[in-house]
């Protein structure tokens, strides 16, 4: 399973600080973005203030 960070995100950086092994970094568009280091242990999701971050 993997994470996706969808267009709700507010980049507020929330995602960032609650990544275990660094995975998630701005991305060019203004958007967080969840990179291949994600060991999908969701604690970003779960960091997440506005539900921005889903499972696929």
């Amino acid at each position: 399973m993997a994470h996706v960070i969808t267009d709700e995100c507010l980049a507020c950086g929330a995602c960032e600080e609650t990544c275990p092994v660094g995975a998630i970094s701005l991305g060019g568009n203004g958007i967080y973005v969840i990179n291949d280091e994600c060991v999908d242990c969701g604690a970003c999701e779960d960091g997440c203030p506005v539900g921005a971050i889903k499972a696929e």
